[in-house]
């Protein structure tokens, strides 16, 4: 089992190195320049975001997908995995995160554009789409398709499932003393008792439960920033000068290179925010909107307000507590967060442990979502029941086992189904930039597709 475990690990650590962020950063500048900037239109997106496009076919509002999606999104890669790249990058891993964001604001734009181009209309009016669908009927390709989905099915155990399980479990067991077997049987039936009613179901309890998480979260970063206001100058010059300089460190920072910095800076943003990953498109599909360009746009607010706004702003805390107090361990991702947070009282474990439990449980519940579309796809609508079961079983199991196997290889197929879509993404840029003339630089935003 250590073999196994050892072999699936470095196979991960190899998918998700240099190789994984050539292509997606290079997927990001190369749409970015295609689109002709659609980060331009960021605040035209989030006025979208926020309005219900009334007369437009789809299952789910615009807002409501844009919600499931930033569920699947915000997890404890945004609290636990920034810490981890300040630990291993050093500060500089901040800037590096924060522009990866502003970068694959274009991607997440193009997958929501195509999601909606190629969606199709099943016999019982639900919508479906995402990245097989792209494949499948813009280029033809179902094999790849069903490699995506496959991918996909896998991999949602991992990122989506027992992680964020066993994140929960452990957080509340260290700070309430909460068995894991009582924490994993809670989370299984809320999650049950919600997946139950599809899409519809899973979009009202993300379309309440994200605004506030998320809102929580970011007032309380706030509140420490505020609190840390006298190191912030020195903690943002240490930021930007360490992303650049290898010379750049003190604060209670060891030295570290630019390298270091820019390969676990782009890695975590890239993991974060899932651009280009094409888990976001399958519930950007049955968003409901009078053309493509409109939910393409409402799709990348996801990944402004993941990586360049939540990212940064815990990115900001992490390091402003270490200049702060140097005494903190930050070599270690899981401590670090911990003792950054714990160093204000109370409201600061207060803060991380609501943070974790609704980012986690908000994990579970978007990419259910998209691994039953993956599982739909492969075999039908029969197949989701049985696989609904296995999806809460293993919510139970992740909250009581040690993941380490299950981790590594959910994360390696998580490196997987992101090939599928970046040859979509490449292949029909064509299309996107097609429409996204058409709709968004003709200014025809209001008009109805075909």
């Amino acid at each position: 089992m250590e073999t196994l475990t050892s072999f699936f690990s470095e196979v991960s650590t190899w998918l998700w190195g240099w190789p994984m962020i050539i292509m997606l950063l290079g997927t990001h500048l190369f749409l970015t320049i295609r689109l002709r900037v659609p980060q331009r239109k960021i605040f035209t997106a989030i006025r979208l975001s926020v309005k219900k496009d009334e007369g437009a076919k789809g299952d789910v509002s615009q807002f409501g997908a844009l919600a499931t999606s930033l569920a699947a999104t915000i997890g404890t890669g945004n609290i636990i995995g920034v810490a981890t790249a300040v630990s291993l990058g050093g500060p500089g891993a901040v800037l590096w995160c924060w522009l990866t964001g502003v970068l694959g604001i274009s991607t997440k734009y193009a997958e929501g554009l195509l999601a909606i181009k190629y969606r199709v209309k099943t016999e019982n009016g639900e919508m479906l789409g995402g990245p097989m669908y792209a494949l499948e009927r813009g280029l033809k390709m179902r094999w790849l398709a069903i490699l995506f989905c496959v991918f996909t099915a896998v991999a949602a155990f991992g990122i989506g499932n027992t992680v964020q399980a066993n994140s929960i479990s452990l957080l509340l067991n260290e700070t309430c003393g909460i068995s894991a077997h009582i924490t994993g049987g809670v989370i299984s039936l809320l999650v049950a008792l919600v997946i139950l009613f599809g899409v519809k179901g899973i979009a009202r309890v993300c379309t309440t439960l994200v605004p506030f998480m998320a809102l929580f979260y970011v007032m309380g970063c706030l509140y420490i920033l505020w609190l840390n206001a006298a190191y912030l100058g020195d903690s943002l010059r240490l930021i930007v000068d360490s992303a650049f300089s290898a010379r750049a460190a003190g604060g209670g920072f060891a030295g570290t290179t630019v390298m270091l910095a820019a390969r676990y800076g782009i890695a975590r943003g890239l993991f974060s925010n899932e651009s280009g990953l094409g888990s976001a498109p399958i519930v950007a599909a049955a968003a409901q909107t009078r053309n493509p360009v409109r939910q393409a746009l409402v799709s990348s607010t996801g990944t402004f307000w993941d990586t360049v706004v939540i990212c940064a702003l815990t990115g900001l805390v992490l390091v402003s507590s270490i200049v702060a107090y140097p005494d903190i361990d930050y070599t270690h991702g899981g401590a670090l967060t911990k003792a950054a947070f714990g160093k204000i009282p109370v409201v600061g474990t207060v803060i991380l442990a609501v943070g974790i439990v609704t980012f986690a449980f908000s994990t579970i519940l978007g990419w259910s979502y998209y691994a039953e579309k993956a599982v739909e796809y492969l075999g039908g609508k029969r197949l989701i029941k049985y696989y609904r079961v296995l999806w809460v079983l293993a919510i139970y199991l992740g909250s009581v086992m040690n993941l380490s196997l299950v981790w590594n290889l959910a994360d390696g197929m998580n490196a997987l189904m992101a090939i599928p879509n970046l040859i979509s993404l490449i292949l029909l840029s064509g299309v996107a930039a097609r429409e996204t003339r058409k709709y968004l630089w003709d200014n025809k935003l209001d008009m109805y597709g075909d």
